[in-house]
């Protein structure tokens, strides 16, 4: 055999053992933390989606066929996912063999011929995703549970509606025009309170009876854990993911940060909410206390890569200042805005 062809085999050879890693690195779903994301959330389709609006099916998916080898551009969930494979990259590290780590899921109701960009948009990037999901027009909520999805994030406010009605953990993206610039070492997921980590229960009294009768209901049920709220779920699996740098005493270091940013007043109804994270075995890196001011500056301070807010008052007040926003409906504030009660549809009713 000739040199050529020696140096041909030792390279086929390491070819496969890059790819046997790769593979290798996978988590198992039973172990992993899945993250569904659409592929208008994780990419700019905005292109692609008014042709489908005005040429309808066909039209949309040839485009896309003739453009497989242009890149589509990052949407709103892209810099998020960047920060999930950069914990992945730091958890590796210190557990070699670990399968606890991030797992991206592409979950879309795209033409599988679509898949195609797709896939090269992905590879492009560099980004690991290898579970895909394409139901060609379908829902796929329906798979959500089956991919043992841990938050689900789509530009599809019906879709994240229907996934919270099955119990999944849900946010619809929204972008800002004005993105600020974004840690690339640490992944900071910010949160509200009530409606989001918690039940509604507390928000109802206040729309119903106001602040006074509020004040007064937290001071009674102070030591009464609150009811979890659609996403509990995700903070509790981010905290699994905390705990394994702690466990190596990487807590100052830790690539996972997270916030709690809720319009509550600390001194009138703060210590239920601390209590009922306790009584969880939950903790909460950093507790901002507005007490009704606007969100949107602090959060422009913070700078998470996703804040989760129940109100579209509060996802717009934070977008308006650069911060990249996720809305969940659930709730009591569904029914408002800024404030005031909105009109229901009869199917709302």
């Amino acid at each position: 055999m000739s040199t050529m062809d020696n140096t041909r085999v030792v390279e086929a050879k390491e070819d496969t053992a890059s790819q046997k890693q790769k593979i290798k690195k996978i988590p198992k779903p039973d172990n992993a933390v899945t993250i569904a994301v659409s592929s208008r959330s994780l990419f700019n389709m905005k292109e692609e989606t008014k042709i489908y609006q005005e040429k309808l099916l066909e039209a949309y998916v040839d485009y896309n066929k003739q453009h497989e080898d242009n890149p589509l551009m990052p949407g709103a969930a892209f810099p998020f996912v960047k920060a999930l494979m950069t914990v992945n990259t730091r958890l590796r590290e210190l557990y070699p063999d670990s399968e606890e780590l991030f797992d991206i899921v592409l979950m879309t109701n795209n033409h599988a011929q679509v898949g195609v960009r797709l896939i090269n948009s992905i590879n492009h990037y560099d980004l690991t995703i290898e579970r895909f999901c394409m139901t060609g027009g379908e829902s796929p909520v329906g798979y959500l549970k089956a991919y043992m999805t841990n938050l689900y994030l789509s530009k599809d406010s019906e879709k994240v509606q229907e996934a919270i009605e099955e119990g999944i953990a849900a946010a619809t993206m929204f972008t800002s025009d004005n993105e600020n610039p974004l840690s690339d070492t640490q992944l900071r997921v910010a949160f509200d309170g009530d409606a989001v980590l918690f039940s509604d229960e507390s928000e109802i009294i206040v729309k119903e009876h106001g602040l006074d009768t509020f004040f007064e209901h937290e001071k009674k049920f102070e030591n009464k854990p609150l009811a979890q709220g659609p996403l509990k779920c995700f903070l509790e699996a981010l905290g699994k993911l905390q705990r394994k740098f702690y466990c190596k005493n990487e807590r100052i270091e830790c690539p996972i940060r997270t916030y709690l940013v809720t319009a509550r007043s600390a001194a009138s109804s703060g210590a239920r909410v601390l209590k009922t994270l306790r009584s969880w075995g939950l903790e909460i890196d950093e507790a901002l206390f507005l007490a009704g001011a606007p969100k949107g500056p602090l959060l422009e301070k913070i700078r998470p890569h996703i804040f989760f807010d129940d109100q579209m008052f509060h996802i717009e007040g934070a977008q308006e200042l650069g911060t990249i926003a996720a809305h969940v409906p659930y709730g009591i504030g569904q029914k408002y805005h800024k404030g005031k009660q909105v009109e229901q549809s009869p199917k709302e009713k």
